[in-house]
């Protein structure tokens, strides 16, 4: 079954080659923007003045509109999911191409369980927007700080690591 799925696939390579990559910089790029210009400024602000309630509605204006606009973040990581295997049974790369190994630690080992948590903070559990409907503000202040010590713990590991699977997977090198 998975031969034929392989040999079904092969002839679309680039396609699913070019929708993955658009995937990955969907992915690693579109929030980018909105944390460092919008949010980063909006945190550091409130963090200046905490009691500011002018500060206050302006972290959670910020932070609510990220949690809605990481939603092509949040989209794009499926794809990516799902194209790479098949790249992966196209191509047959394996356990003896190193940088191939490196990559999917990289994916594996950082980038989903941080996408785990990322969906949870901006779309189940830890949904800003649902706690305030609720009038749980205890919960909102909770998850509010959760998630921006989230966002400033993984945001340059994913940048760089998300640059070096790039690197990786374009240079294939050997080591």
């Amino acid at each position: 079954m998975v031969e034929a799925f392989t040999e079904l696939a092969a002839p679309f390579y680039m396609q699913i080659k070019l929708i993955h990559l658009l995937a990955v910089m969907v992915w690693l790029f579109s929030t980018a923007v909105a944390y460092q210009n919008y949010l980063v400024p909006a945190f550091q602000a409130w963090r200046a003045s905490p009691n500011d309630a002018q500060a206050i509605a302006m972290r959670n204006l910020a932070i609510e509109r990220f949690d809605k606009g990481v939603v092509l973040e949040h989209v794009a990581f499926p794809v990516i999911m799902i194209t790479g295997p098949v790249l992966w049974l196209v191509t047959g790369y394996g356990a003896e191409s190193d940088w191939f190994v490196f990559k999917m630690l990289i994916v594996f080992g950082i980038f989903l369980p941080i996408e785990i948590m990322d969906y949870y903070l901006s779309h189940f559990g830890g949904n800003k927007a649902r706690h305030r409907h609720a009038g749980d503000m205890e919960a909102y202040e909770r998850d509010v700080e959760m998630h921006w010590r989230f966002l400033v713990s993984v945001t340059w590991p994913i940048v760089f690591f998300g640059v070096l699977a790039v690197v990786l997977a374009v240079l294939k090198p050997q080591f």
